[in-house]
């Protein structure tokens, strides 16, 4: 179980101040779609330091931050007092993104492995959420297309335990304006354009730790 002395060593000691500005082969049809896709989700003359249409705090642009030894290159630390996801590189740097994490008890920190990733991924509601907001996924119980308005977004990151889907993923979403924000049904959240830039950076097998939000943290002080 992850406790707050997992979050403070995480977030305190590993983390610094930013210090600077297996996927199925797709058919030829489908590619092209994809990056029509990008194209409109990806602000014109898109900079990845300092593009911001959405008007997110600018401490959730992506940043590049120095670490602490010991974090295994690859692998996903998702600061969910912060509001920060970061993505460790091999030489001593990580990759912080701002993110939205899941309402309430929805969001449940734990240790995962990314199993699976996907381009443009299509979407089915759980019977758990149909069940919790049956008006809000009436008509989607069979699920929804990829495409700009679908919830998953442009990428997603499926998060197991062992072989088991946990249903959880980190995403792109059609709603940056909840970047900073508790706002999921049980995922991460990213900007389309800043996962997009991670998600080939991102390889099937690296572990992605989730630690515990706020209530969590003061709960177990």
């Amino acid at each position: 179980m992850l406790t707050r002395r997992h979050f403070v060593i995480t977030a305190g000691a590993l983390f610094s101040a930013a210090i600077a500005g297996p996927t199925v082969a797709a058919s030829s049809a489908l590619r092209k779609k994809w990056a029509e896709w990008d194209a409109e989700v990806t602000p014109p003359d898109f900079d990845l330091w300092t593009s911001n249409p959405w008007g997110v705090a600018p401490r959730f642009l992506p940043h590049l931050v120095e670490v602490k030894d010991g974090l295994k290159p690859g692998d996903i630390h998702v600061d969910a007092v912060a509001r920060y996801l970061y993505h460790i590189g091999d030489d001593g740097t990580a990759m912080r993104y701002g993110v939205a994490i899941a309402r309430g008890k929805l969001y449940e920190a734990g240790t995962y492995t990314v199993r699976r990733k996907t381009h443009w991924p299509s979407w089915t509601p759980t019977k758990e959420m149909i069940a919790r907001d049956a008006l809000l996924f009436r008509g989607l119980e069979k699920g929804m297309p990829p495409g700009p308005e679908n919830p998953l977004g442009s990428r997603a990151l499926y998060l197991f335990v062992g072989n088991r889907d946990t249903y959880l993923r980190i995403h792109g979403s059609p709603h940056p304006e909840s970047i900073g924000g508790r706002a999921s049904s049980g995922c991460v959240r990213m900007i389309m354009p800043h996962i997009n830039y991670m998600y080939d950076n991102v390889k099937v097998g690296v572990t992605a730790f989730l630690y515990p939000p706020e209530k969590a943290v003061s709960a177990q002080s």
